[in-house]
């Protein structure tokens, strides 16, 4: 049977519900191999459709750029003569996914929304216009793949376990970690792992107490359009985009947000998406299912009421 290897991803001491994703996609493939390089997250993995847990040892991830994760990865890949190699298609992921591509001499996918047990995968390109469906052709599959693309299978037992020590150069470790910062949280789901986010832009004037009163009704994230936080209204770390966060929840709301193609690029892979906009002719409403034409300070406020009422 093929093995399949994924790299667990954890926040806060939890197993992210993105490795329960790349666990289902990779069960269609062959054996599921998990990757940790921290110990403690084993008993969290039983939850997951995982067949075997390789614990890696002798390495402080934390204190260190992704090189000696990529190494590890490498190393194991050889060892368990590895088909494929899941990863969330994170910033720190796609790093990690690229540098194992180069140590392997294999092909790489980024940004995927589905693989199936062919090895084959399906991404959104050029903005999200175009739908690719693709394979590697040399060595092993490395592909990420973005969080929220399908629904974790629960696990059936517990899986079994092994313990590996890789080796890891010097060279891997000169990009250390000097110091880091957590990130400020409030109550409200980390963006990438929401289903339901709520997003802003330029038609908030930087006023997004209502679409945060709205995501918080909901039990949402907020987003943003690049246009909402290069103007300094939202933080960066919330923009939804190209060059922001890649998002695929089970509904997006978009509040005051044209659809320019950089937007709709992080975006566009959401199983349902809501307009509001108070112009007719913006692009956002040639994406979305269901579009309302007005300002949403007039909208959200009626919303928010409304499912507020309906909740209680």
């Amino acid at each position: 049977m093929s093995e399949v290897l994924i790299l667990v991803d954890a926040v806060d001491g939890k197993v992210a519900k993105s490795t329960g994703e790349l666990a289902t996609f990779a069960k269609a493939i062959g054996k599921v191999s998990a990757v940790v390089f921290d110990a403690s997250l084993v008993s969290q993995l039983s939850a997951y459709t995982i067949d075997n847990v390789i614990i890696c040892n002798g390495i402080d991830v934390t204190k260190f750029s992704p090189a000696p994760v990529a190494q590890a990865l490498a190393q194991l890949v050889a060892s368990k003569s590895a088909t494929a190699v899941l990863i969330t298609s994170s910033s720190r992921g796609k790093e990690i996914a690229g540098r194992l591509a180069v140590a392997t001499n294999s092909g790489i996918i980024t940004d995927a929304s589905t693989i199936d047990a062919d090895l084959v995968t399906t991404q959104l390109v050029f903005g999200g216009s175009t739908t690719v469906h693709a394979a590697v052709t040399h060595g092993t599959t490395i592909a990420t793949l973005r969080s929220n693309s399908i629904e974790p299978t629960a696990g059936s037992g517990t899986p079994t376990t092994e313990e590996f020590t890789p080796t890891i150069s010097d060279a891997a470790k000169l990009g250390q970690v000097i110091s880091t910062e957590p990130v400020v949280k409030g109550g409200r789901p980390e963006l990438t792992e929401a289903s339901i986010v709520v997003s802003g832009g330029r038609g908030t004037n930087g006023d997004f107490k209502p679409v945060e009163a709205f995501a918080d009704v909901l039990g949402a994230a907020v987003g943003a359009s690049r246009a909402a936080t290069d103007a300094g209204w939202y933080p960066h770390t919330h923009q939804v985009g190209q060059t922001g966060k890649t998002v695929s929840p089970q509904l997006y709301v978009a509040c005051g947000i044209s659809g320019a193609i950089q937007h709709r690029a992080g975006m566009q892979t959401s199983k349902m998406i809501v307009a509001i906009n108070k112009d007719s002719e913006a692009p956002i409403f040639e994406l979305a299912d269901y579009g309302v034409i007005g300002d949403l300070f007039n909208v959200l406020p009626q919303a928010t009421t409304a499912i507020a009422a309906k909740k209680a």
